[in-house]
């Protein structure tokens, strides 16, 4: 018999500004007319209860279809890099009963329900969870709640590798057939060639 799944709260970043793609790429469509942001939301909440969305200060979360059920936290530092839409989602979760922190990007539309809900599987309050496909590292990352305060003084544009690697021995890589994990959409050629599901 395996063990409950921790209560898990997912943390999904879309506030960064998108420089490389050349228009706001959360609007982007997909070719089934989802958003890119809409399609990895759907995701997100077909395998978590709890998804909270970060975005900018001046963001209409309506606009970016983000559904009304999901909490919104505004990153005031956005335009510093992702490592501050961490921090601000993070800093917004200090009052939740949740052991782990599932930290998704809002640019990933091909991460399967089954994938997000075995990292949860795995997840504890001391461990880090990374998915691999290929021999690569993908996204989410899921944080024990052991590691929130570290995550609120990241800085700059790295997000949190240098905490995956301080943290090795605590780290759980969980190998996926699922190469949704490592597809995150930079550029309008990369939306082009993304093949239907």
């Amino acid at each position: 018999m395996t063990a409950p799944a921790v209560p898990l709260v997912a943390l999904m970043l879309a506030a960064g500004s998108a420089r490389r793609f050349g228009s706001d790429k959360r609007l982007a469509r997909l070719a089934d007319g989802r958003s890119l942001l809409s399609a990895s939301l759907d995701n997100a909440r077909n395998a978590y209860l709890d998804v909270r969305v970060v975005l900018r200060p001046q963001d209409d979360a309506a606009a970016l279809g983000v559904p009304a059920q999901c909490p919104i936290i505004r990153s005031e530092r956005c335009h510093e890099g992702m490592a501050q839409s961490l921090v601000a989602g993070v800093a917004a979760l200090q009052a939740i009963d949740a052991e782990a922190v599932a930290v998704l990007l809002g640019d990933m539309p091909r991460i399967r329900p089954q994938t997000l809900i075995a990292l949860q599987a795995q997840a504890t309050a001391r461990r880090i969870v990374v998915p691999t496909h290929a021999g690569q590292r993908g996204h989410p990352v899921l944080f024990g709640r052991a590691f929130w305060p570290e995550l609120l003084l990241l800085q700059g544009d790295r997000g949190a590798r240098e905490l995956l690697r301080q943290h090795a021995k605590s780290l759980l890589e969980v190998p996926v057939t699922d190469p949704g994990i490592l597809l995150d959409i930079d550029d309008a050629k990369m939306l082009a060639a993304l093949p239907a599901d």
